[in-house]
């Protein structure tokens, strides 16, 4: 089975993404966690550290997958 961790900071537009990309992952086949980095701030580093340049993005087995632009991590780590 494939792991999946979504990564947000809580925007309109990560909600979207959230809602509509999970939403069509096959959960017989995809392990997928939600990470809210707005409210998980601890989690900022990992987030860096798989890849991720900006929230929303979504990360398959180490692959990353930026969907549109919500907010750079730079932003999310002042937020």
């Amino acid at each position: 089975m494939s792991k999946a961790v979504f990564y947000h900071a809580g925007c309109p537009v990560c909600v979207d993404a959230e809602q509509m990309v999970l939403g069509y992952l096959d959960k017989t086949k995809v392990d997928a966690k939600i990470v809210h980095l707005g409210t998980d701030r601890g989690r900022i580093e990992e987030a860096e550290k798989v890849g991720v340049k900006s929230v929303p993005a979504l990360v398959i087995d180490g692959n990353v997958y930026h969907i549109n632009f919500g907010a750079s991590l730079e932003d999310v780590k002042k937020g």
